[in-house]
């Protein structure tokens, strides 16, 4: 019996360009911003399997994308904490798996153990408003893993098949770009602020969140005609950063002559400047390091 089997995937295989543009990791912006850091690809029978680690805005994250011998293809988004929980219950689906494989061994698998909907055995994982299903199924092609991906807030549900005999390997596969490229987990942030901008004469000034391997950072950018500069301030530096500026607002609208305790009435010692000349950015601000 071949393993290829997906036969029940149904039309959202066919659904791969539809979730790379209104996918909730590339916010709706696909190739903007947006940097793809490795791949590996996998063949498994008759089915390849390309599993890329991207970087955004809002994070890293895995995208699994599955193409099937007919060039049907289908994908889903793992951020990679989920990817991490993911690798563990493939490990998990692969020993039940095997302990199906040695009771066929010992004789003919009974039709009557498998349930009508095929599923052999289901699991669960939840991150933020996406929900995964794991289903180790088998129908008359087969053996093997259907993931599907939903978000709670709407959207189309996507998933992939695997192959049941090709979850060690896509496993194998997945700890290796894990281990390279995963972060503390409470270092990444879902939910990031959304940017502001602010328009004072001919200027106009943005405000970006964002995040990296280092952390999150604030963008601030000053564009004018042919003109573009950006600070960046790492998330730890904020407040500072609120204080020195609330500080200097309250010393500007004081009486001319007035004097206070140094510092101001929030106690920030004056700093000189380079804070803000060591991170500016000519023409082209976009280096968030």
């Amino acid at each position: 019996m071949s393993d290829i089997g997906s036969g029940d995937e149904g039309s959202s295989s066919q659904k791969y360009q539809g979730m790379e543009q209104g996918s909730e990791y590339d916010s709706g912006q696909q190739g903007q911003m947006e940097q793809e850091l490795a791949t590996k690809m996998l063949q498994i029978q008759s089915k390849r399997f390309y599993l890329d680690v991207k970087q955004n805005r809002r994070g890293r994250f895995i995208k699994v994308a599955e193409i099937g011998a007919d060039g049907r293809r289908s994908q889903i988004f793992l951020a990679l904490s989920t990817a991490a929980e993911f690798r563990d219950h493939l490990s998990t689906f692969s020993d039940y798996y095997s302990s199906l494989v040695a009771v066929s061994v010992v004789g003919p698998p009974n039709p009557d153990n498998v349930p009508e909907d095929g599923k052999l055995k289901s699991e669960m994982m939840i991150k933020d408003n996406r929900r995964y299903y794991l289903d180790l199924k088998e129908n008359s092609r087969g053996r093997f893993l259907r993931v599907s991906q939903t978000i709670t807030r709407g959207g189309p549900r996507s998933q992939v098949a695997i192959p049941a005999q090709g979850m060690i390997e896509f496993r194998d596969a997945l700890t290796d770009l894990l281990d390279e490229f995963s972060t503390d987990e409470h270092a990444y942030k879902p939910d990031l602020p959304e940017g502001r901008h602010m328009h004072v004469d001919n200027k106009n000034f943005y405000f970006d969140i964002g995040q990296n391997n280092r952390g999150v950072y604030m963008r601030i950018s000053e564009v004018k005609t042919n003109f573009r500069t950006a600070i960046t301030l790492p998330e730890k530096s904020w407040a500072r950063f609120r204080d020195i500026l609330s500080d200097y607002c309250d010393k500007i609208k004081q009486p001319a002559g007035a004097s206070g305790a140094p510092g101001g009435a929030l106690g920030v010692q004056d700093q000189p400047h380079p804070l803000v000349g060591n991170n500016t950015q000519q023409d082209g601000g976009t280096s968030l390091k």
